[in-house]
């Protein structure tokens, strides 16, 4: 592997194909700039980081193409490990969380409930299922991979979005787990419970895809028996209530915007999809790949969100104190929790709560591994410092946003975070129009590029069309501070309808088929 050339900032190209085995232990070290020269003997900070990390047992590579002879995640344990890497990352309290706003927040019904989260998942979900099968055939991150549709400059945009994405849901995340934890032990305030949560994210992140996997293998377990409790304990109490379906333009109006909050939170693992299948051989079955990451996500998120319909219909008993109504008022989703497990289940019930609240560990694990990838792509500088360092900085960072906002702005923070969610449609239009459009399907491309700026796309068409989904989405966004006029339309005023993510994804994807056909001509690549 040759090295970067300091002086003139170039980026020299990486041969990493089967035929030159390459192992992680021999990265050059590119801030001495000796051609060859391995990390393990080489003199500058990040030849000692690296071997402290090899110390430690933390992942080496960062971005770097994995080679065939390093692809040891294979067979039906390959398998195993994306569907139960997703299944964890979803069986959590964030996607209970989201179903419980379909009834407050959207008015609507039980069964229209159920029907938008299963449908909008099946949509938000199968982006990440296909970019999946990305990573076996190429060895290449995520956003890598999209240096082919955005190239070397352009890429960077989609990089600080995708950051601002994790750090921001990371943030929003343990907001909702430290919420649970304080709900039911009050001595252990907001900012210890983020802490917490935050430290024991970083002790699975830090050791890299290997121990990410093994965690999340397992920690589905305990979470879904208490999911499993919730159910049972609920529908022996009778509470159940069938709330009707609405009608009208308020119905529509209700059921997009809902769509839209489900479809952004199924979706939102499209930008780092490839990364967690990246050691998986090159012949790995694509087929088997789309499916076990759908069977990994399309449960946990139906059954999460549809139990929490379930639980929060009991908020329109009739008669008497509701507790439900009331513990959703004073704590929403840790008020909801406990007044079904802690008033059934009294102590046991909140140990019950603390093991949900610690399913956000799981959530948070993918967010603050990729993020350190996703930084890694931002420039030369950022490539050469060691992965592992990047997890330290993000969680501090996320920590650092998580406690303040704990007390004032989390209202402001997850309106925040659901405008930034708008993004990966508009993403997912470009990357889909140049793959099945320009390059028809995965023979177009010549994996060797991906470090090679002059061989990528300029970019050019990539990010005009991302521009133009943001005019798309713009118009089409239903939220507290902007409704765009097209979503008036589509629902009852004063909110509309939220058609934001569709109207993204279609404006960029038509602009990319527009304008790339030109690039093509005036750059040849």
């Amino acid at each position: 592997m040759t090295s970067y050339d300091v002086e003139k900032g170039a980026h020299a190209s990486s041969d990493t194909s089967d035929s030159k085995p390459y192992n992680p232990a021999h990265i050059t070290d590119q801030h001495n700039a000796v051609p060859g020269e391995s990390f393990e003997i080489g003199n500058s900070w990040y030849a000692r980081a690296q071997r402290f990390a090899g110390k430690l047992g933390f992942e080496q590579r960062g971005i770097e193409r994995v080679p065939e002879d390093e692809r040891t995640d294979s067979g039906f344990r390959a398998l195993l490990n994306v569907g139960t890497m997703w299944f964890s990352a979803n069986m959590v309290v964030s996607s209970f969380a989201l179903g419980l706003l379909a009834k407050q927040t959207f008015y609507l019904g039980v069964a229209d409930s159920m029907l938008v989260i299963l449908f909008f998942n099946l949509l938000g979900i199968t982006p990440v299922c296909y970019f999946s099968t990305f990573g076996p055939r190429f060895g290449l991150r995520q956003m890598v991979l999209s240096r082919f549709w955005y190239g070397w400059y352009g890429v960077k945009l989609i990089a600080v979005f995708n950051v601002l994405a994790c750090i921001g849901w990371s943030a929003v995340n343990s907001i909702v787990g430290a919420q649970l934890i304080e709900t039911v032990n009050s001595d252990v305030k907001g900012p210890a419970g983020i802490v917490i949560i935050a430290i024991l994210t970083l002790a699975v992140t830090t050791f890299g895809y290997k121990v990410v996997h093994a965690y999340e293998f397992y920690s589905w377990i305990p979470t879904f028996i208490i999911f499993l409790i919730l159910l049972g304990v609920f529908a022996h109490s009778g509470d159940f209530v069938a709330i009707p379906w609405g009608v009208g333009t308020s119905e529509m109006g209700s059921v997009l915007s809902f769509g839209s909050v489900i479809y952004g939170f199924a979706t939102g693992w499209t930008s780092y999809a490839a990364d967690y299948t990246v050691y998986q051989p090159s012949n790995q079955s694509r087929t088997k790949v789309f499916f076990w990451t759908w069977l990994g996500l399309i449960i946990p998120l139906c059954f999460t969100e549809m139990l929490a319909v379930a639980v929060t219909s009991a908020t329109a008993l009739n008669g008497g104190d509701n507790r439900y109504q009331a513990g959703y008022d004073a704590t929403h989703t840790g008020g909801l929790l406990g007044a079904v497990l802690i008033y059934h289940l009294g102590t046991f019930g909140k140990f019950c709560i603390i093991i949900l609240a610690l399913s956000i560990i799981a959530n948070n694990c993918p967010n603050i591994y990729s993020v350190a990838l996703t930084v890694q792509v931002l420039a030369h500088w950022t490539a050469r410092v060691p992965r592992f360092i990047w997890t330290f900085i993000a969680t501090g960072v996320y920590i650092a946003i998580a406690i303040p906002a704990y007390y004032d702005f989390a209202l402001v923070l997850q309106y925040f975070m659901d405008f930034i969610g708008y993004w990966l449609a508009i993403y997912e239009g470009t990357s889909l129009a140049d793959h099945f459009v320009f390059r028809k399907g995965m023979k177009g491309y010549i994996p060797e590029h991906w470090d090679q700026p002059m061989k990528l796309p300029p970019g050019i068409a990539a990010v005009f069309a991302f521009c133009c989904g943001i005019a798309g989405m713009v118009t089409g966004m239903s939220q507290v501070w902007w409704v765009g006029p097209i979503a008036l339309k589509a629902g009852a005023i004063p909110y509309g309808g939220d058609v934001g993510f569709e109207l993204g994804f279609l404006f960029s994807f038509v602009a990319y088929c527009a304008a790339r056909p030109l690039e093509k001509k005036f750059f040849g690549r």
